[in-house]
């Protein structure tokens, strides 16, 4: 006898959504506290007493000076806004399928498998998410929603962005500029999680204080550093001729690892270290994120942390 399959309960979901799903139910079900909690209630502002109310949050003092009732209004705590950022720009499409001695994920499908779960989680705790994207200036700039279509239509661009391949070559990256655009339209004090291997062209000295900038209205900010390791920071290539492609110019070099390895691998940690110091002085959580662990073995550890730090 045939088996049928109720299709019913997934029409609703994405693949992308499903598989957020997957990954959130999995590895949080059960946890008593939420990784992303709401920020300290706020005072607000005051309003009149109404008679038949609590009077826990009269404010005594104001009614000594005015002889009138009034009433303290508080933010939520648990009305928490995320604004997750995503560099969009051709250098987070590496390493290409056909690179030789590369395997595993993008950086691309790394960060949107990441940025979904993120997202599955916020609209479980009924909180509220927006979406930006970069590369050599906005491209998508939402505000923080937590409804069901606004949802449905972010993972729908997370999609679009996960399977455009124009975006493979070519796709300068201007993360500074970007990030100081998004941070004068972020006006709510948010949870800010960036995706981005931090490849700028205009360099460093533009770049730290873009994400110092995010800080400036109290945003808590977490920066995903999403990498190829073993090529990107080690430069593990086998000792033969290669032909290195920039993603984003398409500029060509042919040479042997071994003759530039040694000078490379110290520029890169080089500016790792000024990276992890910058983040340190600005209260930025800094996250390496090797996309050769697979975003599960990145995003759900943190994710733990998270709930027993708070």
């Amino acid at each position: 006898m045939p088996i049928t399959i109720d299709k019913s309960g997934f029409e609703e979901f994405s693949p992308l959504e499903l598989l957020a799903r997957q990954v959130v139910e999995g590895f949080i079900t059960g946890l008593h506290k939420s990784p992303f909690h709401g920020f300290s209630v706020e005072f607000a502002e005051h309003r009149l007493y109404n008679q038949g109310e609590s009077v826990k949050n009269i404010d005594w003092k104001l009614y000594g000076r005015t002889d009138r009732l009034y009433v303290k209004r508080y933010e939520e705590e648990t009305n928490l806004r995320c604004q997750i950022i995503i560099d969009g720009s051709s250098s987070m499409y590496y390493p290409l399928h056909d690179t030789p001695g590369t395997d595993g994920l993008d950086k691309m499908t790394f960060t949107i498998n990441s940025a979904a779960a993120i997202m599955y989680l916020l609209r479980r705790q009924r909180d509220a998410a927006g979406l930006s994207i970069f590369a050599d200036k906005i491209e998508l700039n939402t505000k923080a929603h937590s409804n069901l279509v606004h949802n449905k239509y972010l993972y729908s661009e997370l999609e679009k962005l996960l399977n455009d391949n124009t975006r493979k070559s070519g796709k300068f990256t201007s993360a500074a500029q970007s990030l100081h655009e998004i941070a004068d339209n972020i006006h709510k004090r948010s949870l800010v999680v960036i995706f981005s291997d931090m490849i700028d062209s205009t360099g460093r000295n533009q770049l730290f204080p873009a994400l110092q900038h995010l800080k400036h209205n109290k945003h808590e900010v977490i920066l995903f550093h999403v990498t190829d390791k073993k090529h990107e920071i080690d430069f593990a290539f086998d000792n033969k001729p290669y032909r290195f492609i920039d993603m984003e110019s398409g500029e060509e070099v042919k040479i042997r690892p071994h003759e530039v390895r040694v000078g490379y691998r110290a520029e890169m940690q080089a500016f790792k270290a000024e990276l992890v110091m910058k983040c340190a002085q600005y209260h930025i959580d800094l996250i390496e994120a090797d996309v050769a662990l697979g975003y599960r073995q990145v995003l759900m550890p943190y994710l733990l942390k998270r709930v027993k730090m708070h």
